[in-house]
């Protein structure tokens, strides 16, 4: 496999849109404001994580879309911690790692063809980390996050929502 070849129009992609946020910087105002370092640090990292995944794509080595997911979303959440100052939602945010975990192993399955046989576990990572994320930030005070600010009364209906997951698995599952 001639790595070569596919990794140039991949650089020549990055190019690109470097090149189209500079000009936008230039010529609209206020796009500017992204690309100073103290606001948009969080987009370098994003950055990174797209440019694992079109290297996955484009390299046709597909599980280097789970640390490609997983670097994306934690600058994804470092983002929005930069632009609220909200920087207190660490201490629950952190439970969503597993469900960026999940989604990497989705799509990895998916560009390694296995389709249906990758969504259970992916889903199983996405689930469990929704899960604690919504019981953990109800414990911890969802703070400035107002449309959950609400849901942390109705954590328990997770649990029963799991176990009637588990209990529906096993009651359609096909026997032997």
């Amino acid at each position: 496999m001639n790595t070569n070849r596919k990794s140039g129009p991949v650089g020549g992609v990055i190019l690109i849109v470097l090149g189209v946020a500079f000009l936008l910087a230039q010529w609209v105002p206020g796009w500017g404001r992204w690309l100073r370092a103290e606001d948009s640090w969080p987009l370098i990292i994003i950055a990174v994580g797209v440019v694992l995944i079109v290297l996955a794509v484009a390299l046709s080595v597909p599980p280097l879309a789970i640390p490609g997911c997983i670097v994306g979303g934690i600058g994804a959440m470092l983002f929005y911690q930069n632009a609220t100052g909200y920087w207190e939602s660490w201490a629950y945010a952190w439970t969503l790692i597993p469900g960026f975990v999940g989604v990497g192993t989705l799509l990895a399955g998916l560009l390694e063809g296995k389709g249906r046989s990758a969504l259970g576990p992916a889903s199983w990572l996405v689930f469990i980390s929704l899960a604690a994320f919504f019981v953990f930030g109800s414990f911890l005070g969802f703070g400035r996050l107002t449309p959950f600010s609400r849901l942390g009364a109705y954590w328990p209906l997770l649990l029963v929502l799991g176990g009637l997951l588990i209990l529906g698995q096993g009651l359609f599952r096909r026997k032997p």
